[in-house]
């Protein structure tokens, strides 16, 4: 299990947890397929299962997205080779969202109705996520869902395993605050996640004594920065807090240093640059700057040795981890635990039993909250090095309780 450990609460014991799904249902699914009562049906009757995976495999978002598909599928990998799970070994079935949501959502329906598959693990924009909810929801199938994202949203068929706003985006803002850095300026892409995610920023500011000085967003994929650079090197800023994805971090960065601006200079915060994209930008343009995630390649611990060593071993040693990538490997061991603690690959047997469901991570010990089908997890700042890892400058000292909207904060209580 490439050195996860794993404890389950409250497990049930004995001959139920070995036992396959044998579902009946009043359209006349036969013994071994788990039925919906939309009427997709998830085929369990032979000795694999198929999982889905879901991810841009090509267009601007594939800088991110190749390397989450890659630790799916060497988590699946693991798997089957210590057993499988209820004794069925998975079929990995790829689609590419070709970072486009429409096809994001047509391809969804096709790995539940076409393909038959049990879970399906994926997406990494809101805006990919947003276009398969209602397609998980009416066909009542699992989305296991990799990625920070902005918070305010819960869906029953959803479980969203990487951190969530109180988890990733506040702690971020208070290390700034501490740090003196209280004159924000807002750069993002054109789309739900940085959108959401800067008003949730401006609505913290604006509690917490902090200016946002301006705000500007890109499409994504756009290559274009000149304009948004200049703006941000005459505002008088203190920070830059940046919600870009995908390749378009690649353009700002070079154009940041044209500009003559520098981490020193100008230090910029980033919520979705990890070490893959370190590398794909290039570690000059980047060195110094600030990330805030939950799990870096220099997380220290036997878990992650365990994990980096594999990863490296199946795509080459040059090729660094990251938390996205992270958080999709221990997506698929947290749904095997959930279906082998129900005993059945049912989705409503699999969701009741997500409660509790821990794993010692390669990110440290995380543990799903059943009741919004999130996890807890620690928030770490890191900071990008000569060599293109990040350090780690800051973290929250223990895993913190997802809060997807926000309700344990007075300051954010109009913004759901």
């Amino acid at each position: 299990m490439s050195g996860l450990s794993i404890s389950r609460r409250g497990l049930l014991a004995g001959a139920s947890a070995l036992g396959a799904t044998a579902a009946l249902s009043a359209c006349g699914a036969k013994t071994g397929t788990a039925t919906s009562s939309s009427g997709a049906q998830a085929d369990t009757s032979g000795d694999t299962v198929k999982v889905g995976l879901l991810n841009s495999l090509s267009g601007t978002m594939a800088i991110s997205e190749v390397t989450v598909h890659n630790a799916l599928l060497l988590a699946v990998k693991e798997i089957n080779a210590a057993g499988g799970v209820l004794g069925k070994k998975l079929k990995p079935i790829s689609q590419d969202g070709a970072s486009d949501w429409p096809t994001f959502a047509e391809k969804a329906e096709a790995l539940i109705t076409d393909d038959k598959v049990v879970a399906t693990f994926g997406c990494w924009t809101s805006a990919s996520r947003k276009a398969v909810k209602p397609v998980f929801e009416r066909y009542k199938s699992l989305l296991f869902y990799p990625v920070q994202y902005e918070g305010l949203e819960q869906s029953p068929y959803i479980f969203y395993i990487g951190a969530t706003t109180n988890q990733q985006i506040v702690p971020a803002l208070d290390y700034l605050k501490k740090q003196g850095l209280t004159r924000l300026y807002l750069v993002g892409s054109d789309y739900v996640f940085p959108r959401t995610a800067n008003k949730i920023i401006k609505a913290y500011a604006e509690a917490q004594g902090m200016t946002v000085v301006g705000e500007d967003y890109a499409p994504l994929g756009s290559t274009e920065f000149s304009t948004i650079v200049n703006k941000v090197k005459d505002a008088g800023a203190d920070a830059v807090f940046n919600t870009l994805n995908g390749d378009s971090n690649v353009a700002f960065f070079k154009e940041y240093k044209s500009a003559g601006l520098s981490a020193k200079s100008l230090p910029v915060l980033s919520v979705s640059i990890a070490e893959e994209e370190v590398k794909s930008i290039g570690t000059q343009y980047l060195e110094d700057q600030l990330t805030a995630w939950n799990y870096y390649e220099t997380t220290p611990g036997a878990a992650n040795t365990t994990f980096v060593k594999a990863y490296q071993a199946a795509y080459g040693k040059d090729k660094p981890t990251s938390d996205p990538m992270e958080a999709a490997y221990i997506s698929v061991y947290l749904w095997k635990e959930m279906v082998e603690k129900a005993g059945s690959f049912d989705v409503e047997k699999v969701k009741k039993a997500s409660e509790g469901i821990e794993l010692d991570a390669p990110e440290g010990k995380v543990t799903v909250d059943g009741a919004t089908q999130h996890v807890y997890k620690t928030a770490r700042i890191g900071k990008v090095g000569s060599d293109g890892l990040i350090e780690e400058v800051w973290n929250s000292g223990k895993p913190i309780k997802p809060d997807p909207y926000l309700k344990g904060y007075d300051w954010a209580s109009g913004l759901s």
